[in-house]
């Protein structure tokens, strides 16, 4: 009895480690999928940090300019 049962839940173990590799490449692509976004994200929020300081500063370039 006691060995049907290990084996049973020897089967189950197998099962689950199964359809885990299997999801894996899908997994994986997800990840990489979600990582590129968050990269696009964070490029897009910096060239925005740096267009909106770029004003400033030619503004206060063109300032020192004239009064030279």
């Amino acid at each position: 009895m006691m060995m049907f049962l290990i084996f049973l839940v020897t089967l189950a173990i197998a099962y689950f480690a199964w359809r885990i590799v299997d999801q894996l490449p899908d997994l994986i692509y997800r990840l990489s999928e979600i990582q590129r976004d968050v990269a696009d994200l964070r490029r897009m929020r910096t060239e925005d940090l740096h267009t909106e300081e770029k004003p400033a500063v030619e503004a206060s370039a063109s300032e020192t300019e004239q009064s030279a």
